[in-house]
């Protein structure tokens, strides 16, 4: 059965290391989010670093999630202190599950605050894609559909929860919208996790 990638991506306002309190509240956010996507259902996995280290994105092993990579518009820091970003990879069984993991509890509060700590862009933060079972997304994949989405717009190769499509190639409906007509989340979205490499 085919499952979803998601790649999101967004510059922030001030380095990661900047010892700030918007960018420390970014950082305890972050954390209490992390831990609670990580146990929705749906939720399959997300890139972690191999050894679990701390500095540059750029620098770390990210085992089987690969090489780290970001889009073509990236123009801060690579470095422990210059580094700029957020970014996240994961694995979902569904859209559903997903949408009600983004849009729902600590994560939309998180994104209430977005414009405290994110740079205004016109670039896409987010892109879905289908991968196969067994298969895991790498940065690169994430990066090549983002762009792919913000040439092309939403397509089969690469959408948004806006706009999405199935594993088949053909239109589907926004959650949101679903959720408006009365149809909630797709059926089985709460369906027990397996856990990613």
């Amino acid at each position: 059965m085919p499952l979803l990638a998601l790649y999101t991506f967004g510059v922030l306002k001030s380095p990661l290391a900047d010892p700030g309190p918007l960018t420390r509240e970014l950082h305890e956010s972050g954390e209490r989010v992390y831990r609670t996507i990580g146990r929705h259902p749906g939720h399959l996995g997300h890139a972690e670093a191999a050894d679990g280290g701390r500095g540059a994105h750029f620098d770390l092993d990210w085992g089987a999630w690969g090489e780290f990579a970001v889009p073509a518009w990236y123009d801060k820091g690579r470095t422990a202190r210059t580094t700029a970003l957020a970014t996240t990879l994961s694995l979902w069984t569904d859209l559903g599950s997903a949408f009600d993991a983004v849009y729902g509890g600590m994560h939309r509060t998180a994104l209430n605050r977005r414009a405290d700590w994110f740079e205004r862009t016109a670039h896409p933060t987010h892109v879905f894609w289908w991968v196969s079972e067994g298969a895991t997304p790498v940065w690169r994949d994430g990066v090549e559909r983002l762009e792919h989405l913000h040439s092309h717009g939403p397509a089969p190769r690469a959408f948004t929860f806006g706009r999405p499509f199935g594993a088949d190639g053909t239109p589907g409906q926004s959650p949101a919208k679903r959720a408006e007509s009365g149809a909630g989340t797709r059926p089985g979205s709460r369906a027990a996790t397996r856990r990613c490499p």
